[in-house]
């Protein structure tokens, strides 16, 4: 479906409250489950990036893994709300709504919709060690800045990765991690410091079903 169809109230009732020039961070993925990890990585990107949100985008499914054992939509979206339990994190179900399967697609319609934001991708190290693999990843980088949260031990596979390599005279330092929501893309950071090391994949029983959950 083309999302230039996607009625505007629609569009509306997914976008979680926002005022014009607000510098917002996305944090897509299954959250299949959401765990502390998610929040962590959110909360030490609002402190360093100066962001005032971050959005939770609960994909309907991510094109790269095998999603025979993710849960429904509904019940990622309430279990991500607990998790996060904090009023700077909001939980979108965007990607339903618009019916998109690509992070491109979801960023060119978040900017062309709300041109008076500015928007921040955040991932972690192990997603930039195979961001090459994602759809028009070059396109994505054109389109908004990004930041890679350090995930050791993945933090020598991520910045020897065919992406990090490519975009490596795009990556400011550190110390300048605050003015990246202001930047041009491309233009992307790498921050160090989280020392949480969580996944969902490691959360969920052979099953497909949740650790600690009947």
């Amino acid at each position: 479906m083309n999302n230039n169809f996607v009625a505007p109230r629609f569009f509306a009732q997914a976008i979680p409250p926002y005022t014009e020039g607000m510098r917002i961070g996305l944090l897509g993925g299954s959250f299949n489950p959401p765990h502390q990890a998610h929040r962590a990585i959110s909360q030490f990107a609002l402190k360093r990036l100066q962001l005032d949100r971050v959005w939770w985008l609960v994909t309907p499914g991510n094109p790269l893994k095998e999603n025979g054992n993710l849960h429904e939509l509904g019940a990622r979206m309430q279990a991500a709300r607990d998790v996060a339990n904090d009023s700077r994190i909001e939980v979108s179900c965007l990607e339903s709504v618009i019916r998109t399967r690509y992070t491109i697609d979801t960023i060119n319609t978040l900017r062309r919709r709300l041109s008076g934001l500015r928007f921040v991708w955040i991932m972690g190290a192990d997603n930039l060690a195979q961001f090459h693999r994602w759809q028009h990843w070059r396109r994505i980088a054109d389109q908004v800045p990004m930041a890679v949260i350090d995930r050791p031990p993945q933090s020598f596979r991520a910045l020897a990765s065919p992406a990090a390599q490519a975009l490596a005279r795009y990556r400011l330092p550190e110390t300048k991690a605050a003015l990246l929501a202001d930047q041009p893309a491309p233009a992307w950071v790498f921050l160090t410091g989280l020392k949480l090391n969580l996944s969902s994949t490691g959360l969920r029983n052979p099953d497909g079903s949740w650790k600690g959950t009947k």
